[in-house]
């Protein structure tokens, strides 16, 4: 009796937002012809660049690449566009499919975990039509009590979605209530795990705290000496406030701009806000017994090679 087919192999790399994914999954990919799949749920917008921390983009190419490595599902919606998870797990394992094709490694990077999720474990989300009558009392509650009560209100529902769903992106908050009230059902109980059609070797990256809170504070700095107060007034003049800019970064030097508080309390409240955005990623990561956590870039690559090699 022949042996069945050894199913292609990915890699995913994981973690709290300024741990080092990009520059691991860049590291990688050059060391094992690999192709980075980008698992964040921002870096999907066109034009929102710095305060994303996007990777930065090489010139003279028709693709994606940074640092000579090609990156997908970058740039791939406007800010004012919809995009839901089942359309990232439908792109996503499309295009694992043609990298795999082209013979190279796909490698999926990102901290957005319910993206990571929907891919490595083939997530059967919740096929639960709009229901727009629905979403405009939703939308009229949040203009009366705010966000906050919203968010509220979802995890006194359904408490999995306070670490799946992102307290500041309305969209998907409104979209996670819409599910949890249309079906009488928690939104996170409805993802059902299916089989997947490849192997997965996941890699997080968690550095000690103190040192995690220092990076977080270094880029806040850099993306304000690199623009974002300049481009958060490009992205508001072009589109003006549209969800997508409930995004840390973006909402505080939008606050700033229109005066509401000072450049010094939106650099603040943006190392406050991503502070805690890292410690809900921890929270959710943490739970996965699948990970591999590694220190460096030395470690991964072992890992790594030796998942290539296994059968």
């Amino acid at each position: 009796m022949s042996k069945p087919a050894a199913k292609p192999k990915i890699i995913a790399v994981v973690g709290p937002t300024a741990s080092g994914k990009t520059a691991l999954a860049i590291r990688l990919a050059k060391e094992l012809r690999g192709e980075i799949i980008s698992a964040d749920s921002r870096q999907i917008y066109r034009d929102m660049d710095i305060g994303t921390a996007k990777p930065v983009r090489d010139s003279g190419h028709k693709y994606f690449f940074s640092e000579g490595v090609r990156h997908h599902l970058l740039d791939i919606r406007k800010p004012d566009e919809p995009y839901t998870v089942a359309e990232f797990q439908r792109d996503a394992f499309a295009t694992v499919k043609d990298v795999l094709k082209r013979k190279k490694l796909p490698i999926l990077a990102g901290g957005t975990g319910l993206y990571v999720q929907a891919v490595t474990e083939n997530l059967e989300l919740p096929d639960v039509p709009p229901d727009e009558i629905l979403r405009k009392k939703l939308n009229a509650r949040m203009a009366r009590e705010g966000l906050d009560a919203l968010f509220s209100e979802l995890v006194r529902l359904d408490p999995e979605a306070e670490y799946v769903v992102d307290p500041r992106n309305p969209r998907r908050i409104i979209r996670a209530l819409e599910v949890a009230l249309s079906t009488g059902r928690p939104f996170t109980s409805q993802r059902q795990k299916r089989p997947v059609p490849f192997s997965v070797l996941k890699l997080g990256l968690q550095p000690p705290k103190e040192v995690l809170f220092r990076r977080i504070a270094g880029r806040t700095g850099k993306m304000i000496a690199d623009g974002l107060f300049r481009e958060t007034e490009q992205l508001l003049k072009k589109y003006g406030f549209v969800p997508a800019f409930e995004a840390i970064g973006y909402r505080e030097t939008a606050a700033c701009l229109r005066s509401e508080i000072s450049p010094a309390q939106a650099e603040g409240l943006m190392n406050k806000n991503t502070w805690a955005y890292a410690k809900r990623q921890i929270t959710w990561f943490k739970r996965d017994a699948e990970i591999e956590w590694v220190r460096n870039a030395g470690q991964a690559l072992r890992l790594a090679r030796a998942f290539l090699k296994s059968e």
